[in-house]
């Protein structure tokens, strides 16, 4: 009978009385929803009131209207405060997720197709939103965030939430299966190299490799594919920058966190509604050239920006990092070639290989595994060339047990010592089990002339000696 019912395209009696409530229900949850907007207004973008205030203030205030509502259970009465405050002050119905530390990845696929990722497997969830202006609703809200914008005119946009998670939107008639919305969580807890071997993504030995590598000032490719953890790896490797340098990060959107003092932040701008002010990486990275950086960090290269990052690697800012797409070292190598070319000047291909080699020192592919793991599997040093070819040369490789039951592997050093010369020439020791010499990391310390004063906002200076930077107190 039930489904004779449905192919005739009718509803039971208790069907349609349920649809009617959750009708019910989604109106005086939107006028609800409507009213406190309008009555706290700019209460809601307070900066001096904490989170937890907020919320208290929006829990209370959607208790006492829900108060006066009759008929309400005291399930769906509680289930809709919590509803409203995360429309009010949240993400809407994906603000438990957003919150929880097990899930990294949320995939809205339209109102009612919500997917999260946890440890590595995806796996679908009970969340829906109202209808596709509810979903629409929370896209925009968080684009307005920072400073960005998505409708019919623009319908992909790339943003970031406030924690630096990673926010892509995608509208009709772009998408054609309704709002299309993913975030890529970060760890609130920011990792390092140990917490990396810790959660076996590298060895010890690797760990101790590339921290060499980064106080030796080695220019540094982090590849891998999408989902990997090149900027997770990429805030890893930042952890071993000395904290006396001056850092600069240049992102789409930003995303990296360095624990560092002396750190300037900078996100490219896209066009506004008029077509006009886009402000692309490629700009960003010729302007830091002329803001006397120890050390640059694109977040990600992928078009003609890749120029300019060789050329600053090539003209004494020792120690840049960077990250790109790419399944190999060698395939790595070979999209830098194809994304010098899209800046649109026509270099041979023999000088852009050579000024590759002699800018980038490592490349540090990373991959994810089919069980969710993300394990560094070849850690390569960009040689020479010989001939048209750019030498490469493994000093980490992964090798798989055939032993194991599982038939996993482990990140191995290949025996093969590291030419480059950065690691004398900076005084920092090879790990022992690479080379039993020193280079002598005492050095005769220079005279030092009195420092060169730059002032900043908010009353300190940092003072520039030969090979550092110092933060001065201003008075």
């Amino acid at each position: 009978m039930e489904l004779r019912e449905r192919l005739a395209g009718t509803q039971t009696p208790a069907a349609a009385s349920d649809s009617a409530q959750s009708d019910s229900l989604v109106e005086l949850k939107d006028r609800i929803h409507m009213a406190i907007i309008s009555e706290l207004g700019p209460r809601l973008y307070n900066e001096s009131l904490s989170q937890g205030t907020l919320r208290e203030v929006v829990l209370a205030d959607v208790r006492q209207r829900l108060a006066q509502e009759r008929g309400l259970a005291t399930a769906d009465r509680e289930r809709l405060t919590q509803e409203i405050a995360n429309d009010t002050l949240g993400h809407g119905p994906i603000e438990p997720l957003l919150q929880d530390d097990t899930v990294t990845e949320v995939m809205v696929n339209g109102p009612s197709d919500v997917w999260v990722e946890r440890s590595g497997r995806i796996e679908k969830t009970g969340v829906r939103f109202t209808d596709e202006h509810h979903l629409r609703r929370i896209i925009n809200k968080i684009v307005a965030q920072v400073g960005r914008r998505v409708d019919e005119s623009s319908p992909m946009v790339d943003a970031r939430l406030p924690d630096g998670s990673r926010v892509n939107a995608v509208l009709p008639p772009l998408s054609l299966s309704g709002p299309l919305l993913t975030i890529r969580k970060f760890s609130k807890r920011r990792l390092d190299l140990g917490d990396l071997v810790a959660i076996n993504s590298l060895t010890v030995a690797a760990r101790e490799f590339l921290e060499a590598a980064i106080r030796a000032e080695l220019n540094i490719l982090i590849a891998g594919g999408t989902g990997s953890g090149k900027t997770t790896l990429l805030n890893a490797l930042s952890t071993a920058i000395p904290g006396d340098q001056r850092i600069v990060t240049i992102e789409d959107a930003a995303e990296l966190r360095l624990n560092q003092d002396h750190v300037l932040r900078l996100e490219s701008r896209p066009k506004n509604m008029e077509g006009q002010g886009e402000i692309p990486i490629r700009e960003l990275v010729r302007n830091s050239l002329r803001m006397r950086p120890d050390r640059i960090i694109v977040g990600e290269v992928r078009g003609a920006e890749t120029l300019d990052m060789l050329q600053a690697m090539n003209t004494g800012h020792d120690g840049s990092l960077s990250t790109c797409h790419a399944n190999t070292p060698r395939d790595a190598v070979a999209r830098i070639e194809s994304m010098v070319l899209m800046a649109g000047i026509d270099f041979p291909i023999r000088a852009i290989r050579q000024q590759l080699s002699r800018a980038l020192d490592l490349i540090v592919q990373i991959e994810r595994f089919n069980d969710g793991s993300r394990k560094i599997t070849t850690i390569t040093e960009v040689q020479r060339m010989e001939g048209d070819t750019v030498t490469l040369q493994d000093i980490f490789e992964y090798r798989l047990d055939k032993e194991s039951a599982d038939g996993r592997g482990q990140l191995v050093y290949s025996g093969l010592r590291p030419t480059c010369g950065k690691f004398e020439r900076n005084g920092v020791r090879l790990p022992s089990y690479m080379d039993q010499h020193s280079f002598g990391a005492e050095r005769m310390a220079p005279a030092q002339p009195a420092p060169v004063e730059h002032p900043t906002a908010g009353g300190s200076a940092y003072a520039i000696r030969p090979g550092r930077v110092e933060r001065r107190a201003v008075r």
